[in-house]
């Protein structure tokens, strides 16, 4: 096995349990209570075992257990450092950077005595293709969110129809997008940018329309370096 599975597969172990199996209440209760939390020694649990599940070796079992401490370890502390002023607005995208690194450190460690077999394995295809559709859905709904909060961008009372639509939403335009790229269809997303266009902007709504505009901008944007990523790395 290559350092690229290892980081594809850790990744996308990252992604499912840090964004997929928690939600927004677990989450905040993580986030708020650090180790007081009753969620946070099951989200290390769901951690090591996505971490092993996705890169199955005995090898890899203390790998593994060592993502998960490190998971409980920087989601405990988190409490304390996240709440200091110059911290506050970033405390999401530095939580996410510690998380990147340990698996980082864990990948270099292991690659010194990497296994030459796992018990089973996903294509590398499939699962950088698996890593960008997911990481397209529920992760970039939450990292569009955090940059609007340190940029400071609110949201007016207008904007706030159906936020659980307006998420999903953006998830199936950011997957067809993802399609269009793979497919290299680019005139279709110049298409689909101007319906949307036409449906959700009027000229009356400034502030809607700001609002609706950087995040359709950052959707879109985030949707083609993805879809860019996996063409020319993977599947060209």
């Amino acid at each position: 096995m290559t350092i690229t599975y290892f980081i594809l597969s850790q990744l996308l172990a990252h992604v499912l349990a840090d964004f997929i199996f928690q939600n927004d209440r677990l989450a905040i209760d993580k986030n708020t209570k650090g180790f007081k939390s009753g969620f946070l020694v099951w989200h290390a649990l769901i951690a090591a075992a996505l971490a092993w599940l996705l890169f199955p070796s005995f090898a890899f079992i203390p790998g593994a257990l060592g993502i998960g401490l490190l998971h409980y370890l920087i989601d405990g502390f988190k409490p304390l450092w996240s709440q200091r002023k110059h911290f506050v607005k970033h405390a999401f995208f530095i939580d996410q950077f510690l998380h990147l690194l340990c698996i980082a450190i864990i990948g270099l460690i292991y690659q010194y005595f990497w296994p030459d077999k796992l018990l089973w394995a996903l294509s590398p295809d499939i699962l950088a293709l698996t890593l960008g559709f997911v990481f397209a859905a529920k992760p970039t709904n939450v990292y569009i969110r955090e940059l609007f909060k340190i940029f400071e961008i609110e949201a007016t009372a207008d904007t706030d129809e159906l936020p659980k639509g307006g998420r999903l939403i953006g998830t199936l335009e950011r997957w067809l997008v993802l399609i269009f790229v793979l497919t290299q269809h680019f005139e279709a997303i110049g298409f689909l940018i101007a319906a949307k266009s036409i449906l959700r902007y009027k000229d009356t709504d400034t502030l809607k329309t700001e609002y609706v505009l950087i995040g359709t901008m950052l959707s879109f944007g985030s949707a083609v370096v993805i879809g860019l990523y996996l063409f020319y790395q993977i599947l060209s």
